[in-house]
């Protein structure tokens, strides 16, 4: 789900929702974009997995602090919970996703 700067706020509001800052110049953010995808098997439903484009959401990125792509983000309820900067691997990022579901504490990477 591609992600605007004018829907972000509705759909980060509620539930749980890993965010993608990238650009389609980017050559790690494309190498992400299929990790992203096994993470959808990984996980199914509890989560929405929204993309970013950072050229075209620019202001988006300055309020997420995002100095480098690509930068995940997972929220719950509109809050920050979690943040990963570079490629991440599908187990990494299902384990924070299922850490959030079951409500286990994380410590924050904000």
């Amino acid at each position: 789900m591609t992600l605007e700067a004018h829907s972000f706020d509705a759909v980060t509001a509620t539930g749980i929702v890993l965010v993608d800052f990238s650009a389609p110049w980017c050559g790690p953010c494309q190498m992400q974009s299929p990790i992203l995808e096994d993470l959808v098997n990984r996980v199914g439903a509890t989560v929405v997995i929204g993309k970013v484009d950072v050229d075209d959401a620019p202001d988006l990125a300055v309020r997420y602090d995002i100095l480098s792509i690509p930068t995940l983000i997972l929220m719950k309820d509109g809050q920050v919970v979690q943040r990963f900067v570079g490629v991440q691997l599908a187990s990494v990022l299902a384990k924070a996703v299922q850490a959030v579901v079951s409500h286990d504490p994380l410590t924050p990477n904000v």
